[in-house]
């Protein structure tokens, strides 16, 4: 940790940077490099307080081995929580504690390999099976996010780096338990929109579904109140389900007002994320989110993101579809497409207005 007589940081050049990791182990200063200072607009909003009191709460064995009438509960709780707030927490599910205490420690292992080691694995496109990488993306204007990330793909294909060692054998099992989680999820949130139970597995062709397994790691920062972890965003894909090793710095924005999200432990924090918004025609929301970053602790998150496959192209259930009113608000590109075109920042969002404008610029 950085003393109160700390001198101000030495400049550093961006493309010396190795990972974010390396950057504070090495400084030790009391300040951050200038490239990773932020505009102050975003982090100017206020904060309306803590939300654990507030988000929904869903028993996910009700939905498995409930009566009738609560099965008809949860499921109802389902849509208010996918409506108004565009997240909830599950509880009773079979991703157990240990489990995700043993992946939390997996990817930390994988953090601490030396600086070499891990270069192995970087990668550079979005659909690089195995991607690691900085908050510091010379190919991106302003990349000056405070955090290190692995990314993996865990389905229908899996892949993970070869260390460290039992890495790989504990994110299959993790990202099976989460998917498993998440099917179950998605039978309910079909009937909750008033469509048969398999209908959003079947319009995503969710047996062949793309899962992406990411840990976002955010090392202690000298200066907080200038650097963010990750900025405002809505995730691609159906739903994303998250944990995190117990420190705070979980932001959801509802109503226009920014929550604190403390995820409790053995409890999986899930997001509506783009595509079910796609699917339900503007019904669910996904919800805006972002990761603040602290000078005490340091934090890191682990999200696996479950969308369609690759090849499929999500559009509104026509049953939530007036068709003398409505017209086509969403984009109509293979979820393949919309990862390449979010990446390369030609999608503003998942409107088709402002895709079409992208293509025009």
């Amino acid at each position: 940790m950085a003393s109160a007589m700390s001198t101000k940081a030495s400049p550093v050049h961006p493309q010396k940077i190795t990972t974010v990791k390396a950057l504070v182990e090495s400084t030790g200063s009391s300040s951050i490099p200038s490239f990773y200072n932020l505009t102050p607009y975003l982090r100017d909003e206020p904060i309306a307080g803590d939300a654990e009191d507030l988000i929904p709460i869903i028993d996910i064995s009700l939905l498995v081995s409930g009566t009738p009438e609560e099965q008809s509960q949860i499921i109802h709780q389902l849509s208010k929580a996918c409506s108004d707030w565009g997240c909830f927490m599950v509880i009773n599910h079979d991703v157990t504690e240990s489990l995700t205490k043993a992946m939390i420690a997996s990817f930390q292992e994988f953090f601490d390999l030396q600086e070499e080691e891990k270069k192995e694995y970087q990668g550079k496109h979005v659909m690089d099976p195995i991607r690691c990488g900085t908050g510091f993306n010379p190919s991106m204007d302003k990349a000056n996010f405070w955090r290190d990330f692995l990314k993996c793909f865990a389905h229908p294909e899996f892949h993970t780096p070869n260390k460290p060692a039992g890495f790989s054998e504990i994110a299959r099992e993790f990202s099976k338990r989460n998917r498993e989680v998440v099917i179950i999820l998605l039978k309910a949130i079909s009937k909750s929109l008033g469509l048969e139970e398999s209908y959003v597995e079947k319009a995503a062709n969710f047996e062949l579904g793309f899962q992406l397994l990411a840990a976002n790691y955010y090392p202690t920062c000298p200066e907080p109140e200038k650097a963010i972890g990750i900025p405002a965003h809505y995730d691609h894909g159906l739903l994303t389900t998250l944990v995190n090793n117990g420190v705070s710095g979980l932001q959801v924005k509802h109503n226009e007002k920014w929550f604190n999200v403390n995820i409790p432990a053995n409890v999986l924090f899930v997001q509506v994320a783009d595509h079910l918004e796609i699917l339900s025609n503007g019904k669910y929301k996904s919800i805006a989110h972002r990761a603040l970053v602290n000078n005490k602790a340091t934090r890191m998150s682990i999200a696996l993101a479950h969308g369609p496959a690759l090849d499929t192209v999500m559009r509104p259930a026509p049953e939530l579809v007036d068709n003398e009113s409505d017209q086509p608000a969403y984009v109509e590109i293979t979820y393949r497409k919309f990862l390449e075109l979010q990446q390369t920042g030609r999608l503003r969002s998942k409107f088709q207005s402002d895709v079409e404008q992208s293509k025009a610029d």
